[in-house]
């Protein structure tokens, strides 16, 4: 592909910058702030607004809303930005905010992740590469996705958690405390249900490091060590396995209050 295509009742506001091979739909608009990448495609009556940045080979399906105003009464106009990475999939009726001054001015989103029907990145939200954001997935404002998570439908992020990498939160679940990395999380209340096994053997961990998993996430939410002698125990006992040193250390950012819900202790069992 190399020949940008424009529907005649596309509307591109003067100041957009567009790269080579970009094709845009019936009746989309593109903003004079947008900058869209090489080999984009751009669905019918979908809006790419604001100071929003597209990596190449993104597509945007029809209906979608990139780079729309803040949800948040503090939000005046500043001038905030998105910024998208490549091969993105955005599905319909997808909305993503810019950023807010108060929450460091951007919203980001990785590479290579899918945002499927009706999902929401809020305002001053980081999501990493390979996220899957199932339909109806609600994220607050200053959620942090970590690589590789994949939430599924109608799930519902409270603002300032932190979802960590390889996390599978399952359908309909609400979550309003920090989602460890590595685990299985659903219901209401949400409760750690065990190791994303098949996902982490999908992403190309070792077996070693999966029963390494496997073992920790028994000690911390099967056994009767409280959460500080656990992680203190794990952080020795696998001092060499470093997806259970990065376990201990994101429950121990968690606890005290140095990344998502701050001052949030996640009590056993629970996410």
């Amino acid at each position: 592909m190399s020949d940008t295509r424009i529907h005649p009742t596309a509307i591109v506001e003067s100041g957009a910058a567009l790269g080579t091979g970009v094709q845009i739909g019936a009746y989309a608009v593109i903003g004079a702030d947008a900058k869209v990448g090489d080999n984009c495609r751009i669905g019918a009556h979908s809006v790419v607004t604001g100071n929003t940045e597209m990596g190449s080979e993104c597509v945007v399906h029809p209906h979608a809303v990139v780079g729309g105003e803040p949800q948040d009464l503090k939000y005046h106009g500043e001038p905030t930005r998105l910024i998208l990475g490549a091969r993105n999939h955005i599905r319909e009726n997808v909305t993503l905010n810019i950023g807010t001054e108060s929450g460091g001015g951007v919203t980001t989103v990785g590479d290579d992740c899918i945002l499927m029907a009706c999902s929401h990145v809020a305002h001053d939200c980081t999501v990493g590469n390979r996220v899957i954001l199932a339909n109806n997935v609600m994220l607050a404002g200053h959620v942090q996705v970590q690589d590789f998570a994949i939430l599924n439908g109608g799930v519902g992020i409270h603002h300032f958690t932190t979802v960590g990498r390889f996390a599978y939160v399952g359908g309909l679940s609400r979550i309003t405390k920090d989602i460890p990395p590595f685990t299985i999380v659903e219901g209401h209340p949400s409760r750690v249900r065990g190791i994303n096994v098949i996902g982490l053997k999908r992403g190309g961990l070792s077996d070693a490091a999966i029963r390494a998993l496997k073992d920790a996430y028994r000690v911390l939410y099967r056994s009767d060590r409280t959460m500080a002698d656990a992680l203190k125990g794990l952080a020795a006992e696998f001092a060499e396995v470093p997806e259970v040193i990065e376990l201990v250390s994101f429950l121990r950012a968690s606890g005290g209050g140095r990344q998502g819900r701050q001052g949030e202790d996640p009590n056993r069992g629970h996410a």
